[in-house]
């Protein structure tokens, strides 16, 4: 039997490519066309009214010097791929989370150069509540638009205080777990000397997760450098496939003002 061809009337097909165009650019990147690292890593940084200025510099000169230790770089080039992808967001209040650096391939040769850019990120959060929450959700969005792709995605939060502003957290933290994301914090003592106890119960979740904790900020660089090696070092995860055919988003996070 013989099939006749179908023609597209050309009016027809002059509307059809923009549609077709949109839906190819609304698609999420497939794990096809995204390029493997090893870890993909949100790295989530509080600028709340508790962290002064001199007190956000001492956090991003400290994570910008661990990404030039012979020791994360090694952590990085140990996984099959040799390389993470990072991404910076400062938050406060849950009004305010900016990504201030988006997504960027790290290896052990580009370290020192990532470290330097990190260093002199100016503050672009306002001063504001403490929502580790909302902190937890914007960081799950930029999942979903990475164009890198690893079987380990990570949230890194860290914060001198409690959640006191948008959601609660143990529902943030419980959403990122069930999406396969691993929540670890870096609990910073200052003015609550408990906040480790609180992050282990309230903040971190899933596969391998922890909790490093600082007296203060001074104390932050060698903590930083800890909770790096420990999140970058490869590990295989039991279970999960080496070589994924499709990636875990888009997820369809709550909408929360």
């Amino acid at each position: 039997m013989m099939y006749r061809a179908f023609k597209i009337p050309a009016k027809a097909a002059v509307l059809l490519v923009p549609l077709l165009v949109l839906i190819s650019a609304l698609s999420p990147v497939s794990s096809a066309r995204a390029q493997a690292v090893d870890l993909l890593l949100v790295l989530a940084v509080d600028c709340s009214f508790s962290v002064n200025s001199q007190e956000y510099y001492l956090q991003m000169g400290a994570i910008g010097d661990a990404f030039k230790q012979p020791e994360i770089k090694e952590a990085i080039a140990s996984g099959p791929n040799a390389s993470i992808a990072i991404a910076l967001v400062q938050w406060s209040s849950n009004q305010s989370q900016v990504t201030v650096l988006p997504w960027t391939r790290v290896t052990a040769e580009n370290a020192d150069g990532i470290g330097d850019r990190i260093a002199t990120i100016p503050r672009s959060s306002s001063h504001g509540s403490t929502s580790i929450s909302s902190a937890i959700y914007h960081s799950l969005r930029l999942f979903d638009a990475s164009p890198f792709y690893a079987v380990r995605n990570t949230i890194d939060v860290s914060a001198d205080g409690r959640n006191n502003n948008g959601p609660e957290v143990t529902e943030a933290r419980d959403f990122a777990v069930s999406k396969g994301v691993t929540v670890n914090g870096l609990a910073i003592l200052l003015e609550d000397r408990t906040l480790d106890i609180y992050f282990r119960r309230d903040v971190i979740g899933g596969i391998g997760s922890f909790v490093i904790k600082a007296t203060d900020y001074r104390d932050f660089r060698q903590a930083i450098r800890r909770k790096l090696q420990r999140e970058i070092q490869y590990i295989p995860v039991a279970g999960l496939a080496a070589t994924p055919t499709e990636p875990p988003f888009p997820t369809y996070l709550p909408q929360y003002k």
